[in-house]
């Protein structure tokens, strides 16, 4: 049995009558209800948190009637939060599901003034919405536009890794062997990139295939065809994070249900990134049967 020096730092102290311990102090309900001033400026639309705290630190963030300029504030969501001589108030969080049609971009705006997917959710809400992710101009399917910025971030965390399936149409037939290699690995300019399954669409031929993946590298499932020797020259995303495009019309768009929303912010909690490659559960009702394969419309 080790025997423990009574200076010895690493040491468990006893506990002493009369003495209060840190181990065991109940919370402060003063500090309940308490939030972060860069995420109630990032709820209130005003940028992210990284933008929140430049401001901050800036002078130009009053709170009830004071300039704060201390990263870490917190506030009450009854404070007076005042920025460029308006009150700000936090958003509701809304949650908003696009079926992406073609040559759309997958951004807020475009000094190029092409059509973005922005346009097509103008109607969704009054709140200013973000797109979690990227789909490429020509990539159809399954887009969510939020304004929670924490969900955004859990979704796009590449240790994280939320599950995307894509149906990939080819310029010609893909071989047993490339089918595999999309799995075991396919080195490209920025290192490997691998998708969890790769498997032909139910009577389709071989030029369709189903891929699904965990990373959101830039156009990613394009390049790795083409670094096995394949065009791609149609592709759709069926599914993100468990969520579908079922009973969505190209183009058109549907506020997530409650029930949806608990799904995913469950399934992607603020918790340790999963190791780099591991198999990750959907966020879907755990009676629900097994995802099909996608397919052919």
């Amino acid at each position: 049995m080790r025997r423990v020096a009574a200076d010895d730092p690493g040491a468990r102290q006893p506990f002493r009558k009369g003495e209060r311990s840190n181990r065991f102090a109940l919370p402060n309900p003063a500090n309940e209800g308490l939030i972060r001033l860069n995420r109630y400026l990032a709820q209130a639309g005003v940028g992210s948190r990284r933008e929140a705290d430049a401001l901050i630190a800036s002078g130009a963030v009053t709170v009830n009637g004071q300039v704060v300029t201390a990263l870490g504030t917190k506030v009450r969501p009854e404070d007076k939060v005042h920025f460029g001589g308006q009150r700000l108030s936090m958003e509701k969080k809304r949650y908003v599901l696009l079926n992406k049609p073609k040559d759309f971009i997958t951004t807020t705006d475009d000094p190029q003034e092409r059509r973005t997917v922005m346009s097509l959710v103008a109607a969704a809400c009054t709140e200013r919405l973000y797109p979690v992710g990227r789909l490429d101009r020509n990539t159809t399917g399954v887009l969510l536009l939020t304004n929670d910025g924490d969900l955004a971030k859990r979704l796009t965390h590449p240790g994280h890794g939320a599950e995307k399936l894509y149906h990939a149409t080819l310029d010609k037939a893909v071989t047993k062997g490339d089918l595999e290699r999309l799995v075991s690995g396919v080195d490209l300019d920025d290192g490997p990139a691998h998708a969890v399954e790769a498997s032909f669409v139910d009577d389709a031929g071989k030029r369709e295939v189903g891929l699904k993946l965990h990373m959101g590298r830039n156009r990613v499932v394009r390049r790795m065809f083409e670094a096995l020797g394949y065009e791609v020259v149609k592709l759709d995303r069926v599914m993100f994070a468990g969520l579908t495009k079922k009973d969505l019309p190209r183009g058109h768009w549907r506020h997530l249900s409650d029930k949806e929303v608990t799904l995913l912010a469950r399934q992607h909690a603020a918790t340790k990134p999963r190791p780099s490659g591991a198999p990750s559960r959907s966020p879907r009702d755990p009676d629900a049967p097994p995802p099909r394969r996608p397919r052919r419309n």
